[in-house]
């Protein structure tokens, strides 16, 4: 079975120091703007929930149930991340400098090949992520620098 059934991968220039990525990855209110609403704290260990829309013909009621598993600030976060019975996933940020910006890395693994309930939810999640979450990091970043 192949790595792309099994995990999301990306990666995203931004045009902003590692530092102010590190802000928009860690800081809770930042955080919510361009992900969901949460109690994140950046500490190995703490465990927090992101909440969202419910979805119902997937089994999930909006709750995402994480762990944080690695910080090494502005360069890696590692968390876990469980709809609280069907999906045990690993959600894992890596920020490179590169020139006078950040590549930003993105790892989602851990789906199961074999439920076509989680390859919906990595189809759906992968587009999502390309799509919509590196923009809103995008925005919120520019937003710091007019702040």
């Amino acid at each position: 079975m192949t790595d792309e059934l099994r995990a999301i991968r990306l990666d995203q220039y931004l045009a902003h120091p590692p530092a102010k990525v590190w802000r928009a990855l860690t800081e809770p209110e930042l955080l919510a703007r361009w992900l969901m609403p949460n109690d994140f704290r950046a500490e190995v260990g703490h465990r927090f929930t992101f909440t969202t829309h419910p979805r119902p013909n997937a089994g999930f009621d909006g709750i995402v149930y994480c762990q944080v598993l690695e910080l090494d600030p502005e360069r890696l976060l590692k968390i876990s991340w469980s709809d609280g019975g069907k999906a045990d996933w690993t959600v894992t940020w890596r920020l490179e400098a590169e020139g006078k910006g950040t590549r930003l890395f993105l790892d989602h693994e851990g789906f199961d090949p074999d439920d076509p309930v989680q390859q919906m939810s990595r189809r759906i999640m992968g587009g999502g992520w390309r799509s919509g979450h590196f923009r809103a990091i995008e925005a919120i970043l520019e937003d710091l620098d007019a702040a």
